[in-house]
């Protein structure tokens, strides 16, 4: 007996991955590549120096970070081959030549937990006036989307 087999789906292509192909051979390629660099960062050299030092940015092979501390900068220096080569195997080319370290603020690479959004109860009165503000607008997937951002934006006034 024969059973149907489903075809496989393929994962969808990520957004880096289409804009690659389409700008292919283009000086905007380039830097599409480079802008890669922020987002392999973290992971390439790990959450203890990530929270430490960010990129700031990147021209001509040289990858300028903010480092937090004199100490951290000083620690960071001797480590500047090894967060080469890290940044590069997660890059999967040879991007990074130089590293070129300076003491700044850094952004904290650990996500602050997101408090919960505050929303009052819309008066009848507020609802017939939303409904009216979207009517206004002729596509119904439109209108809809419209009519909830005008609902969450008056549920967020005081």
């Amino acid at each position: 007996m024969k059973t149907s087999r489903r075809p496989r789906m393929r994962r969808p292509a990520s957004v880096t991955d289409l804009l690659g192909s389409i700008l292919r051979g283009t000086p905007a390629e380039m830097r599409l590549k480079e802008g890669r660099i922020w987002e392999v960062w973290d992971e390439a050299v790990g959450s203890k120096i990530a929270s430490h030092a960010q990129p700031v940015a990147f021209r001509e092979g040289t990858l300028t970070v903010h480092v937090d501390s004199a100490p951290w900068l000083q620690q960071l220096t001797y480590l500047k081959k090894d967060l080469i080569i890290k940044v590069n195997e997660a890059l999967d080319e040879e991007l990074v030549k130089e590293l070129q370290m300076k003491a700044a603020k850094v952004r904290s690479a650990v996500a602050k937990p997101q408090q919960p959004v505050k929303r009052r109860k819309l008066t009848e009165e507020e609802q017939v006036w939303i409904k009216e503000q979207a009517q206004a607008v002729d596509d119904p997937e439109l209108r809809a989307v419209f009519e909830r951002l005008i609902r969450r934006d008056r549920e967020h006034q005081q």
